[in-house]
């Protein structure tokens, strides 16, 4: 679907494009400076998470991905200013009758909290439905990060349950709270407890 054209999708003040190499320095920098903020959140960062030949990796498996549509691993990038805020990704694109994927995301600690994510998230979302014909995105969270949480339901995710150990987070096993956002939902609110 994507075929040779460039990804990029626009939102308000987002440009959401796959990484490039030459996004290194403002990545490392970025997820350097918001290691205590992410590490709580996130798996295990490898000792080498941080290095170029790492980086380097990423980006051929996000060009990979694109290009054989089992993934959307895009940086998000403030209009105007080319200044990395983040990343969203769109993993595990299953086709087929089951026209899904899994969204994760990212922030860097000075950008959270200013709307960004939501607006990524819901730019990600509309491209998924309207442009890439899926009909589900599922997301998983910690149940104790309520800023996830918040983002997933007021960007239309609805809660649908608990994955008992589901990935490894900061060297443990952990449960998720499992949030999914269908194109035609007709489910209305949940309770989430």
């Amino acid at each position: 679907m994507l075929g040779r054209r460039r990804l990029r999708i626009e939102t308000d003040r987002l440009s959401l494009r796959p990484p490039q190499h030459t996004d290194f320095a403002a990545w490392s920098d970025l997820r350097r400076r918001s290691a205590a903020f992410l590490q709580p959140w996130e798996p295990t960062w490898a000792d080498d998470h941080l290095s170029r030949k790492s980086f380097t990796n990423r980006v051929y498996w996000a060009q990979r991905s694109v290009r054989n549509e089992t993934a959307l691993p895009l940086f998000m990038i403030m209009r105007g200013s080319g200044e990395l805020v983040g990343a969203i990704t769109l993993d595990n694109i299953r086709r087929g009758p089951a026209q899904s994927a899994t969204l994760g995301y990212w922030i860097g600690e000075s950008h959270a909290r200013r709307g960004y994510m939501r607006e990524a998230i819901e730019g990600l979302v509309h491209h998924a439905f309207h442009r890439q014909d899926l009909s589900r995105v599922e997301a998983a969270c910690l149940p104790e990060n309520a800023a996830s949480r918040g983002v997933l339901e007021v960007t239309g995710f609805k809660y649908e349950g608990v994955a008992q150990s589901y990935l490894q987070i900061a060297g443990r096993w952990r449960n998720h709270v499992l949030y999914a956002n269908l194109r035609s939902d007709r489910r209305g609110r949940t309770d989430v407890g």
